[in-house]
């Protein structure tokens, strides 16, 4: 969509110098590069460069490493792109001068009225290492605007807000709640469940960050108080919103390795002993940071009603390090490994009675598997890239069901988000666990 922000960046650029050349992407070379949720074709985002009559040529882009091309064909001795790309084409320098042009912060609401399809103003809950991924995630979706952060620390939202050049940041929730239409909660796990309440009370749609509580009795109040009141609310496991994992899960509903009788899941990572995951001694440990991916093949697959938990964990200082877990279930067995501080093989094996799918490390980044049987021949090998962080799938996902006014995606639906948080919760209250020293 063309803004006043991108006509401002236009006059901007026309005037570094006295001819102007425009680029414009095509629908493929952005699907190529993760944009998502492109609204407008490359036809009609060149008629409305050509409107502005800004433009002295207007040229396509197609591919990765045009613009070396473009600049030297055009003999162009200044490339200008908004400051958020900052240090991005800074390997054009070799070819002509480089300048990052102040982007205009926030969008009118008339701008945003007259619209088509209504932008969304979306405020982050949390400043911390997830939320600066989110905001250059968020870009590559089209139809949200990260407009401002939340954070009872002030001084940590108003760097937020000066590195990513947001609108506003504040330290006062009821101010921030005023000035969007959604919130993305990022905050630490404990405090999840009452900021989604506080937002969902105040009409807000509500993106979380896994876990989305530790309580699945409170779970599912907040997935009805949500229903109630015709707002979404949507747990962030990115991975159940990424297209190779979607495109896994496909093929193995549909028989390709026979009936399922065994998953098992590995997520380890070595952090520093003084990271929060491992010093916040009411919501840390490998369970609670980490269990929310290995569940997710588990619980749709399997589905949500399972027999028995078991989980056999190394613990220090009251905080698990490393976690092995099992599900019964009527139909097969499940197992899955967590680790702070423990390392494995990660990787996803889903066993059935024809052969089995083979995720490699790192799974939960799902883009490459494979379909194994007895017969090597018959081996089947798929491919479908996760782009950055992954984030702006989840992003994505949660913008079209605000836009299409239904509540419960498929990807991710209340019912398995509520189980996988039952299993966490099990584990923090004690259930079922054999401490390994």
């Amino acid at each position: 969509m063309l803004h006043h922000g991108h006509l401002n960046l236009l006059m901007r650029a026309k005037a570094l110098g006295d001819y102007l050349i425009v680029g414009v992407t095509t629908e493929n070379y952005d699907r190529a590069r993760g944009k998502l949720n492109v609204q407008k074709s490359c036809v009609e985002r060149v008629t409305d460069i050509y409107n502005t009559g800004l433009a002295d040529k207007i040229i396509i882009e197609e591919y990765e490493g045009q613009k070396i091309d473009d600049i030297q064909r055009y003999e162009v001795d200044i490339f200008a792109i908004g400051s958020d790309w900052k240090g991005k084409f800074d390997y054009l320098k070799e070819y002509c001068e480089v300048v990052y042009i102040e982007r205009t912060k926030g969008i009118s609401s008339t701008q945003i009225r007259n619209e088509s399809r209504r932008l969304i103003n979306l405020g982050i809950i949390g400043s911390g290492r997830i939320a600066h991924r989110f905001v250059p995630e968020s870009k590559y979706v089209s139809g949200i605007n990260v407009a401002g952060v939340f954070n009872p620390n002030l001084s940590s939202a108003k760097r937020f807000c000066e590195v990513h050049e947001l609108n506003f940041y504040t330290d006062k929730i009821s101010e921030f709640y005023k000035k969007v239409d959604a919130v993305y909660i990022a905050s630490p796990h404990q405090t999840h469940g009452g900021y989604i309440k506080d937002a969902l009370e105040n009409n807000l749609h509500v993106l979380c960050e896994k876990p989305m509580t530790l309580n699945s009795q409170e779970a599912r109040e907040l997935y009805t108080l949500a229903h109630n009141k015709n707002l979404i609310l949507m747990e962030g496991i990115k991975t159940a919103y990424a297209p190779a994992f979607q495109q896994l899960l496909a093929l193995v509903k549909s028989g390709a390795i026979g009936v399922v009788k065994d998953i098992d899941a590995s997520f380890t990572k070595l952090v520093n002993i003084e990271s929060r995951e491992l010093s916040d001694t009411n919501a840390g440990g490998s369970i609670t940071e980490l269990a929310s991916y290995t569940l997710l093949p588990i619980i749709k697959i399997f589905g949500i009603d399972y027999k028995d938990v078991q989980f056999y964990s190394f613990k220090k200082n009251n905080i698990d390090h490393f976690t092995r877990g099992f599900i019964q279930y009527n139909s097969g067995i499940a197992s899955f490994k967590v680790g702070l501080g423990v390392k494995t093989e990660g990787e996803l094996v889903i066993s059935g009675t024809k052969g089995y799918a083979y995720v490699p490390a790192p799974w939960w980044k799902t883009e490459y598997f494979e379909l194994r049987y007895e017969d090597l021949n018959k081996t089947m090998k798929f491919f479908n890239k996760f782009e950055g962080d992954g984030l702006r799938y989840e992003i994505s996902e949660f913008l079209s069901y605000i836009n299409r006014n239904k509540g419960n995606s498929h990807k991710l639906n209340c019912k398995e988000s509520t189980a996988i948080i039952s299993i966490i919760e099990k584990f923090t209250q004690g259930f079922g666990i054999k401490i390994i020293n």
